[in-house]
């Protein structure tokens, strides 16, 4: 359970540094994985569009 515990903490720092140190690479990251889940939601609803004509 600690070494669990150490990992989050070091995650969790690794994230703030990167954030602190690069932030418009992070910028771009978020906008890439929101980018990824919008087309998702698209494709989904395009497809049940499609199964329930």
């Amino acid at each position: 359970m600690q070494v669990k515990k150490v990992l989050t903490y070091a995650g969790i720092a690794f994230v703030i540094f990167y954030l602190y140190t690069q932030p418009s690479a992070a910028a771009g990251a978020v906008h890439g994985v929101f980018d990824t889940v919008n087309t998702g939601a698209t494709r989904l609803a395009t497809f049940f569009t499609q199964v329930l004509r």
